[in-house]
């Protein structure tokens, strides 16, 4: 499994961004996929996660409810993650994930920066 992010980039605060994530290969592990983030000096953390399925359940980290949307297109093999209303606080790179942090695949990051 191959992942490739992109989207990233500098927005000031209440602005919005879309990630997306681009995905080939084969594996259950697409089954479970999901968006985690960096920021400088922290650990990664996961952002939200959606299944597979034509109505795949979402769930998301408290601070970013009601503000980041999670969605996927499995006829285009992409996943995506619009991000509103964004604080400087959301400031990270942004990783795609496929089965989990701890056995999962990794794309490489996208960083989104916020200004105040």
């Amino acid at each position: 499994v191959q992942l490739q992010a992109s989207g990233g980039g500098l927005v000031q605060d209440g602005g919005s961004l879309r990630l997306s994530c681009a995905h080939s290969g084969s594996s259950s592990s697409l089954n479970h996929m999901g968006w985690y983030r960096q920021a400088p000096g922290k650990q990664r953390e996961l952002v939200a996660a959606i299944s597979s399925g034509s109505r795949g359940s979402t769930d998301y980290r408290d601070s970013v409810k009601g503000r980041f949307t999670i969605s996927r297109d499995n006829a285009k093999n992409m996943m995506y993650l619009q991000m509103n209303s964004l604080k400087p606080e959301d400031t990270a790179v942004y990783y795609c994930n496929a089965g989990g942090a701890l056995r999962g695949f990794w794309g490489q990051g996208t960083l989104v920066t916020v200004s105040s």
